[in-house]
């Protein structure tokens, strides 16, 4: 903590850094390393796994995968984001961050998160087309139109939270520094500043709202389409297929919304908050694992391509 003279003449304490509480279990510490360091090198090795086959198979040339490809990529960042550092704590026992890493942690993960938001609402988008309008498929969803979308959607996210961070970073703190949370999240971190946040939580709060509700109902929209397409199909045989190929997206898309909404829409109280805590570990640390697991690996192209890739490295020896 370091002190300065305000224009009033009284010191204030000005924290140099942040205290994370994590879940205030320091006696199960060791057992959350043991459960989570596997579940990071999984999604890991799952998401870069992907990223290797939609590069290499030509054959995994096309706009699903090239989708797949980037949400992968995607992922590989967000986990980097949070889960190290947490081991890291986890095995140090040393809580604190800097102020320039907490909002640089926060930058990154409200950058990767609202990004998702659009990745999933371009991905479902593509199903639509895809289930509802194949003769128009190709057309509608060329390599021309594939970049613009996935490029529309890396700049969103950027525009949006830079935006946040920017108010964020005219707020003086003060006093109290520690985060009640595993990560610099954005009411946590706004709650320790010695202002008036009303504005500041006000606009952020319309800002996210817009930054995830448009992509969300882009998202529902195509999937209601997509149900009553599929509920029109005769066969009984055609109606399971399909409804294969969009289960492995829903059941992202309901873990990726269902704990946001959780964890950002429910009334901050106290008695709340590791609630809170442990449903944002389904948006940081489970979906991620989930994304290569359900998307990819009980695809059978993608295990197709594994097959072909593994023939291939073993001939090499």
């Amino acid at each position: 903590m370091s002190v300065k003279n305000n224009p009033g003449g009284e010191n204030q304490t000005v924290p140099v850094m942040f205290i994370l509480l994590d879940f205030n279990t320091r006696e199960f510490q060791a057992l959350f390393s043991i459960l989570f360091l596997p579940i990071y090198l999984v999604t890991m090795t799952g998401n870069i796994l992907i990223i290797l086959l939609v590069i290499i198979d030509q054959q995994l040339h096309t706009p699903m995968y090239f989708f797949l490809g980037n949400l992968s990529c995607l992922e590989t960042c967000y986990s980097c984001i949070i889960m190290p550092r947490m081991l890291a704590r986890f095995l140090s026992e040393d809580n604190t961050i800097s102020i320039s890493g907490c909002f640089a942690q926060l930058y990154f993960f409200g950058y990767l998160a609202t990004t998702e938001c659009y990745f999933l609402a371009v991905m479902s988008y593509d199903r639509y087309l895809a289930i509802c309008k194949p003769l128009h498929y190709a057309m509608l969803m060329n390599s021309k139109i594939c970049i613009v979308l996935i490029t529309g959607s890396w700049i969103s996210g950027s525009l949006f939270i830079s935006f946040i961070i920017y108010l964020v970073s005219q707020l003086s703190f003060c006093g109290p520094n520690k985060i009640n949370h595993f990560f610099c999240d954005l009411i946590p971190l706004i709650r320790l500043s010695c202002d008036d946040t009303t504005l500041v939580e006000t606009i952020a709060f319309i800002i996210s709202f817009l930054g995830t509700l448009a992509p969300f109902i882009i998202t529902l929209t195509s999937y209601v389409c997509i149900i009553k397409n599929i509920l029109r199909i005769p066969s009984i045989k055609g109606k399971q297929k399909a409804f294969s190929t969009c289960s492995c997206h829903l059941t992202v898309v309901g873990c990726f919304y269902g704990s946001l909404i959780i964890v950002y829409v429910l009334p901050n109280l106290s008695s709340l908050s590791n609630l809170k805590k442990l449903f944002s570990l389904f948006y940081t640390l489970l979906t991620p694992l989930v994304n290569p697991i359900v998307y990819s690996l009980r695809n059978k192209e993608v295990k197709e391509a594994m097959k072909k890739i593994l023939t291939m490295l073993s001939k090499s020896h």
